[in-house]
């Protein structure tokens, strides 16, 4: 059975370990989207991950649901990128960059354009969101005309071609967590009658659209698409959730790698397992305390789910998670209180290991 620190492959990457540092927002991209060198510095300190996928990135203006979140829709943002990137190569790593557009999660105070959110119906999201005046609810969203949804599909697809001109190694679409394609997905958020809407097989057109035209644009071999099966997070509810995966995954095309993340039931993945031949990451719902590395995750390549495990704080609050592995820790405690805001504190300025044990 394979090992946790051999090397795999997804597509035209090549990652020398089976450890993906999981996607994160972290906001501290300048409020105009494009990432600041504080940034590559945090991502480069990982590079020793197999592969790391990038917080989630807006792939247009009205797909950011979130302050301070970065963006990946012109020129400046994508040569801003190109920072992060060369610093992370530098260092022997691989990263991807994950094409995330929030949907009817967010708020206009949220953001300098301040606009109204997206989504496939106008149907507002439970809950509320911290904002520079204090807690608000969600506000109703516009629903997307016909139109304007092939706008978005083409909107994926500038993204992932400035993700290449920016050096990333491959790019994860987001289909998960609520966000707007996930929105689509999901019965209780897509009330639509078009042919966008209705049955299983409609309600995943929009996923299947995305991942088929920026496969098209930048290659099979550097796409990833991340899922998360029954995941109720964002006010979602998509119904029968073995026919949403069923219909989605039948209609896509093979691509670099599936990433599965777990949040429920761990019996979805093995339902994904069975719809999906091909490489596959599995985020692993596994409670334990946050900042540590539990053995057992590394058992998921042994069943067979898993090709590659990804996991989030651990790497958060260990930028030297691979080494401190091999020396069977001891591992930093994140600091929850700088997981979204900040500077250096309690994103760049974690111990590695020689620091740690001389404390």
């Amino acid at each position: 059975m394979p090992d946790l620190f051999e090397p795999t492959t997804f597509g035209a990457l090549r990652p020398a370990n089976r450890l993906v540092m999981a996607p994160m927002s972290r906001n501290r991209a300048n409020a105009d989207g494009t990432p600041t060198e504080l940034m590559a510095t945090y991502y480069a300190q990982r590079a020793d991950a197999g592969l790391i996928i990038t917080e989630g990135t807006q792939p247009t203006q009205v797909g950011q649901g979130f302050m301070n979140t970065p963006g990946l829709h012109n020129q400046a943002q994508a040569a801003a990128w190109r920072e992060v990137t060369d610093a992370v190569h530098a260092r022997g790593g691989l990263i991807a960059v994950q094409l995330m557009h929030a949907g009817r999660i967010g708020h206009p105070s949220l953001y300098p354009s301040a606009h109204q959110s997206v989504a496939p119906s106008s149907i507002p999201a439970a809950g509320s969101c911290f904002t520079p005046d204090g807690l608000m609810d969600y506000p109703e969203p516009r629903a997307l005309t016909p139109e304007e949804i092939n706008e978005e599909v083409n909107d994926f697809v500038r993204a992932a071609r400035l993700a290449m001109d920016a050096g990333f190694d491959a790019v994860e679409i987001h289909g998960g967590n609520g966000f707007l394609l996930h929105q689509f997905l999901s019965a209780n958020t897509n009330h639509r009658d078009d042919e966008h809407g209705g049955d299983p097989k409609r309600r995943a057109k929009l996923t299947e659209q995305v991942v088929h035209a920026v496969a098209d644009a930048i290659g099979p071999d550097r796409v990833g698409l991340r899922i998360s099966p029954g995941n109720p997070y964002n006010d979602i509810d998509e119904g029968d959730v073995q026919q949403t995966y069923a219909a989605l995954l039948e209609a896509l095309p093979p691509i670099a790698f599936l990433h599965v993340l777990e949040t429920v039931d761990p019996a979805y993945t093995r339902m994904v397992r069975s719809l999906w031949a091909g490489p596959m990451i599995v985020n692993p719902s596994r409670q334990v305390p946050a900042g540590q590395w539990d053995p057992e995750v590394a058992e998921l390549l042994d069943t067979g789910l898993a090709q590659a495990v990804c996991v989030g704080s651990a790497f958060l609050a260990n930028p030297d998670l691979i080494e401190r592995i091999h020396s069977g820790g001891p591992y930093n405690e994140p600091d929850e209180a700088t997981f979204y805001s900040g500077g250096a504190q309690g994103y760049t300025d974690y111990p590695t290991l020689p620091r740690a044990m001389a404390t």
